[in-house]
């Protein structure tokens, strides 16, 4: 039995575990103002707001119903617009809306409107920039983003002065939310564990986002069992000199972690090119891996940081390096039963360098056409050690051993990038398709070189023209 909180009801529910959140809002629970739009978390006319306890207080994020399997919110709250509505007047979310004309026909008001209050709700400082990120992942298709805009800059102006430590409370106090939130934290700690079992050769799933897109009837019908029932696969550690990632860590508590930012300084400017904040919300690093993807953006990342896989079964551990995971198209060195434990890599040394650049037909939000990163640790104008990974160029996330091994113990100059490239470009075997032809794939990942190496040593490569 799945138990959560929907709004200010309680719902215990048999319902199938792997049915969507938002068909069991819409059609269960008959709350129609969370919208069907794309159903693969794209449009953000889904979003709901999902509320975990941690300690004494209730943390919110946004999260898009349609890619959220009705397990993985067991022993949460599920907030609709349905449940932030004031008795006889506006939240003050809603209102900045209309006071804006940020809406006109209506279908996508409601995500915007959830994936605002749930910027209320974050610990952060307010600002524009902060509150327009977090509508990234909410497409209007009449009204357009100047008026929505406006409203978030209104926004920013009258949470200003929010409570960060408590902004629940703030909220209640000033408006934006109903009394019933006070006592949430008290409902959920009354919540049993998950008490669902599934057989053993169940799927495990994390965020699901990949899944609830690809294999919607796989979820639905074959036996699921969410990691979030199993303990220690969360968390950014450090073991020695090592980082350690657990599986079940979302891109989002990647991008929040001030360890893993002070490794990799870049990765908050990465973050927002992968996906939208709804879906960074909920998808893990581990199914990021699992799915196989050729361009998945973080095994790209992984790769060139020479990470290893921690996996396990019946008990027994195995490590494996991470480009030794990926045995063909969509196939991984991983055992039937076997599940991945944590990911981890060496911190890099001070004198290590790492950039990570990406191409897609989208600015943001996209799926790369090709991507590619490197960490490279430098003596002077040598590399003393390289690593460089690409995706989108091969069946699989692709380390490039021969360009990486090539690039040790160079001067970087034109020459020495012309060869790599001749390296780089024997490595790989891409195939034309939606995304592009497999020769604009090879100019794409020749370009990506030479940003990386641009970046690198700045004043000794000029600018190439093609």
């Amino acid at each position: 039995m799945v138990t959560f909180l929907l709004n200010n009801r309680l719902v215990e529910t048999y319902k199938n575990p792997g049915m969507s959140l938002l068909d069991y809002i819409r059609y269960e629970a008959d709350l129609p103002s969370t919208k069907v739009g794309c159903r693969e978390g794209d449009c953000g006319a889904c979003t709901v707001m999902l509320g975990e306890l941690t300690g004494e207080h209730v943390e919110y994020k946004s999260i898009v119903s349609c890619l959220t399997p009705l397990v993985n919110v067991h022993g949460k709250h599920i907030v609709t617009v349905e449940g932030i509505n004031l008795d006889k007047e506006l939240t003050p979310v809603q209102k900045v809306m209309v006071d804006n004309a940020a809406t006109q026909c209506g279908f996508c008001t409601p995500g915007f409107v959830m994936s605002f209050t749930s910027y209320c709700l974050s610990h952060e400082r307010p600002s524009i920039e902060g509150a327009i990120n977090a509508v990234s992942g909410n497409i209007c298709r009449c009204t357009g983003y100047k008026s929505i805009e406006r409203a978030a800059a209104d926004l920013n102006q009258i949470i200003r002065d929010k409570n960060l430590v408590n902004p629940v409370g703030w909220m209640v106090e000033h408006g934006y939310l109903p009394a019933y939130f006070l006592d949430v934290p008290r409902l959920l700690g009354g919540i049993h564990p998950l008490d669902y079992t599934a057989p053993e050769n169940s799927t495990y799933i994390g965020g699901a986002t990949d899944l609830m897109v690809q294999k919607p009837n796989h979820i639905l019908n074959d036996p699921i069992l969410p990691v979030g029932a199993l303990r220690g696969l969360k968390g950014i550690e450090l073991d020695g000199s090592r980082c350690v990632i657990g599986a079940a860590t979302t891109f989002n508590e990647l991008t929040h972690s001030d360890l893993l930012c002070s490794i990799i300084p870049t990765l908050r400017n990465i973050m927002p090119f992968v996906a939208s904040d709804q879906v960074r919300n909920s998808a893990t690093i581990a199914g990021n891996i699992v799915n196989a993807s050729p361009i998945a953006d973080l095994s790209i990342i992984l790769l060139s940081l020479n990470a290893e896989i921690s996996t396990s079964l019946n008990g027994n551990m195995r490590i494996q390096p991470l480009r030794e995971f990926y045995t063909g198209y969509k196939k991984l060195n991983l055992y039937e039963g076997e599940r991945v434990e944590s990911i981890s890599f060496e911190i890099p040394s001070p004198k290590s360098i790492f950039n990570f650049e990406k191409i897609s037909k989208r600015k943001y939000l996209d799926i790369a056409s090709v991507n590619s990163s490197i960490l490279a640790c430098t003596e002077g104008n040598v590399i003393t050690s390289c690593h460089v990974s690409a995706g989108g160029v091969a069946p699989i996330p692709t380390y490039l051993f021969n360009t990486s091994m090539f690039m040790v113990g160079k001067t970087i100059n034109q020459e020495t990038f012309e060869k790599a490239n001749t390296i780089m470009q024997a490595e790989i075997s891409p195939i034309s398709d939606i995304r592009g032809s497999a020769d604009y794939k090879r100019l794409l990942l020749r370009q990506l070189l030479f940003a990386h190496l641009s970046k690198l040593f700045p004043e000794l490569l000029k600018v190439t023209w093609l």
